[in-house]
């Protein structure tokens, strides 16, 4: 079964093997590896394409990020402290028919955990970068493990009409989830280079969209356009910036969408909100910052200015209590953008996993993380 694949298996290594492993996985995450020199792309003509990668778009005011080896050190031999809970992270388990009852005319949201998002739009299903495997690495054997299960598995997922993806990282991009999902998703979108991804593990290639920032697709009724963000790609020490990252922007109905996939704060999100007017919900990035990489994940306050910016009606926190990617407590995330909204009487959404957000209806936040370790 699926679920026996995907679940972790505990195997001896040696130090020296778990020291490279993890230092690759730090390069992996936070884009401490360098590119390869070859310089060949189909994808040269893109604004975005410049110097042999994708690039950001200029910003004076991003900070650096520390040094390559500064970074792996720290992940090596530094310290971490509460970064994982040791109580249960609560689940609310879904089933099929808790789906089917959801009304078909409303747009719904299932939080999955981390990024990943099942959602319900006007009676027909979509993915937002699905992960289900027990960890957010290369390797199943090692790397950032699942602080819970889903809550629903991927043999119980109705089938899904389409499937977006913001990025190639392994905590939005899991192989094992793309296999089994491969002949099970009538429509893939994609940012730029992410195509052939998708076709090595086994998506037909004739399903699968790709989009530049600003491009626009539509599939049964969905109207999608593929926006900017500030982040990076890549999956191995060779292939960094091969391919585009991508925040999205989805109309279903008179209701719009925000998805920031991983992005540090930029202008572009005030450009976004301009351009859209707003959106009724908005999922921001809200988990794995630190001081050492500043430009690429942003910080809580960061994301509620972004939200701000974007003109969203209810901030959705993503991109937290599902993997350990970074150094801040697992819960700081939550209690600093609970705090936040509280403050600016931000109508904020941390969901439990599993919880089904019906968009634009009315719902009472809880904070389910507080009390527990």
């Amino acid at each position: 079964m699926i679920a026996a694949r995907l679940r972790s298996t505990s195997r001896p290594h040696a130090p020296s093997r778990l020291r490279a492993v993890l230092a690759f996985a730090a390069c992996a995450l936070l884009g401490a590896c360098s590119p390869s020199s070859a310089c060949e792309s189909p994808y040269a003509a893109s604004p975005q394409f410049k110097d042999c990668g994708f690039q950001n778009p200029p910003n004076p005011e991003a900070l650096p990020s520390a040094g390559s080896w500064k970074i792996w050190s720290r992940f090596l031999v530094g310290t971490k402290t509460d970064t994982v809970p040791t109580d249960p992270i609560p689940v609310q388990p879904l089933t099929p028919a808790q789906l089917e009852a959801l009304d078909p005319q409303a747009n719904h949201m299932v939080r999955l955990g981390h990024s990943s998002h099942l959602l319900k739009l006007r009676g027909k299903y979509w993915l937002i970068d699905p992960v289900f495997s027990e960890r957010a690495s290369p390797f199943q054997w090692l790397g950032p493990r699942r602080f819970h299960q889903p809550p629903i598995t991927l043999e119980q997922l109705p089938p899904i009409e389409g499937l977006i993806l913001s990025h190639d990282h392994y905590d939005h991009l899991d192989v094992a989830t793309i296999e089994y999902l491969s002949q099970r998703v009538q429509r893939y979108f994609v940012p730029l280079g992410v195509k052939a991804r998708l076709v090595e593990f086994g998506v037909p290639a004739e399903r699968v969209a790709e989009l530049d920032w600003w491009d626009k697709a539509q599939h049964d009724g969905i109207q999608l356009v593929a926006t900017p963000a500030q982040h990076f790609s890549g999956r191995t020490l060779n292939d960094r910036n091969r391919t585009l990252w991508a925040s999205w922007v989805i109309q279903s109905g008179e209701q719009r969408i925000f998805y920031s996939g991983d992005s540090g704060y930029f202008k572009g999100f005030r450009d976004i909100g301009e351009r859209f007017g707003g959106f009724d919900l908005a999922m921001i990035e809200n988990g794995a910052y630190d001081a050492y990489w500043p430009s690429v994940h942003m910080t809580p306050e960061q994301s509620v200015q972004a939200f701000e910016e974007l003109r969203g009606k209810v901030l959705y926190s993503v991109h937290n209590s599902t993997f350990d990617l970074a150094f801040h407590t697992w819960h700081d995330p939550l209690d600093r953008i609970a705090d936040l909204s509280e403050g600016k009487k931000i109508a904020l959404a941390t969901p439990v996993i599993g919880e089904v957000l019906t968009i634009g209806q009315p719902r009472t936040n809880v904070r389910w993380w507080a009390g527990l370790k």
